[in-house]
């Protein structure tokens, strides 16, 4: 039988939103390397019901890399730092017996702590019913070849389209910016025929709820693109700063 893993957790506990949080310390014995990250929390979590212990508050849903739900800072980044991973898809082989590592929520004034790793999100739901959407009525099911799409568009559309909202870039930014989760909704909508007629009205409405909802603005580190799980690139920023431009200069 693989020896398993032995780990010492340094895990931020933070009872609500308005309680003063702190790091605690907790051992993770006989880890199997082929573990994913939360199933290892879960372990703990076992250990700490038995004790008659609070379990970490994490969120998690499909465990798939597909939902975002997982978000948490490992060793200082977001997601753990394996290229293209999310949290619930990052396996305990990539850390080494005796390893110690450091669990935090995202750490950003628009996503406040509820509860010790877990963080309210919903200023990007607000974001996204301010323009995130398109309102051309499709009917029934189109042919698909109805209207003409280039395959350059469609490429980078999709691209776009596969930002999950988790949230990673705001919380490695230096600045908690939300540049490159907006700027994928508003690319991902824009460069299509059915979302051109909303196109000006997108990017205005959405940067203004950006800004509302407490983001700080982008300088470009590029910070958020090195953890983005699905690879959303700074290109979707660049784009996005035309868009707006030259919404603005249209007065609308």
């Amino acid at each position: 039988m693989e020896k398993g893993m032995n780990l010492t957790l340094i895990v931020w506990r933070q009872k609500d939103a308005k309680s003063a949080g702190s790091f605690a310390t907790y051992a993770a014995r006989n880890v199997s390397p082929d573990m994913s990250f939360l199933e290892m929390l879960d372990v703990v979590n076992e250990g700490l019901a038995l004790r008659g212990e609070e379990p970490i508050a994490f969120d998690s849903d499909c465990r798939e890399g597909i939902c975002g739900t997982c978000s948490c800072v490992i060793n200082g980044v977001a997601h753990g730092g394996q290229k293209a991973t999310t949290a619930c898809q990052l396996h305990m082989r990539k850390f080494r017996d005796g390893d110690t590592l450091t669990i935090e929520p995202w750490r950003a004034k628009a996503f406040p702590v509820v509860k010790d790793l877990v963080v309210d999100r919903s200023s990007f739901d607000r974001i996204i019913q301010a323009g995130g959407f398109v309102s051309v009525r499709t009917g029934g099911t189109p042919d698909g070849n109805a209207i003409p799409v280039s395959k350059e568009d469609s490429d980078l559309a999709m691209d776009a389209a596969q930002c999950i909202g988790c949230g990673a870039c705001v919380a490695a930014c230096k600045n908690a910016s939300a540049m490159l989760f907006v700027s994928a909704k508003v690319s991902h909508l824009g460069l299509l025929p059915q979302g051109k007629v909303e196109q000006d009205w997108r990017v205005l409405n959405m940067v203004k709820q950006m800004d509302a909802e407490g983001f700080g603005a982008c300088t470009v580190t590029g910070s958020c693109e090195a953890v983005c799980p699905k690879e959303i690139t700074l290109d979707n920023i660049a784009r996005m700063n035309r868009d707006y431009g030259v919404a603005t200069a249209k007065g609308k």
